[in-house]
């Protein structure tokens, strides 16, 4: 038997860590990992509790083998450990924090994927990423002119994301993500 891998994507901003903080617990009574990406920020920054390496920790990692999936974006560098592949052949599932420009290499790799959107509002996402202070207001107008341009692909080029709006109620989210993995027809 096999799990699943369930891929989270969504713009920075949007609270995939939040919500995957919120619904750790309750993600774990289902058999369910969460990754703990590695990535090239610094340990100290604020954010996911991700292992944070330097560029030639995580090349040396990639070099021999370490990941699973990696990606550039943002000036950073990503990768998902190797470990999963044990995780999903014991049969657990295993939700990642993702990319969503990685989204068709990941599909290649793992075809059979739940793939979830964590959309929110524009106007709620500009003022979560304004209260950061990581992104000029320039930048930020960028950011949320590509998520634009992202979601219209999307929705074109991947039919099947199932998407989760977090404009509201974290608690909300988190049990609508609940039900997008338990029910045999996610998210409909």
């Amino acid at each position: 038997m096999s799990g699943r891998l369930i891929y989270l994507i969504g713009p920075s901003g949007s609270g995939k860590d939040s919500l995957l903080d919120a619904a750790r617990t309750r993600l774990a009574e289902r058999g369910c990992r969460i990754v703990r990406r590695v990535i090239t920020r610094s340990a100290e920054a604020v954010g996911e509790a991700a292992l944070g390496v330097s560029m030639q920790q995580f090349a040396e990692m990639q070099a021999q083998g370490a990941f699973a999936l990696s990606w550039q974006a943002n000036g950073l560098a990503y990768g998902i450990p190797r470990e999963i592949d044990e995780w999903l052949a014991t049969g657990d599932d295993v939700l990642v924090n993702g990319s969503r420009e990685h989204l068709p290499q990941t599909r290649e790799r793992y075809p059979d994927m739940l793939v979830v959107l964590l959309t929110v509002d524009p106007a709620v996402l500009r003022q979560r990423l304004l209260a950061r202070g990581r992104e000029s207001v320039a930048e930020i107008d960028q950011r949320l002119a590509r998520n634009d341009r992202f979601s219209e692909r999307l929705s074109v080029e991947h039919p099947s994301v199932h998407v989760l709006d977090n404009s509201g109620p974290l608690e909300h989210t988190v049990e609508h993500l609940l039900a997008c993995i338990d029910e045999p027809d996610p998210c409909a």
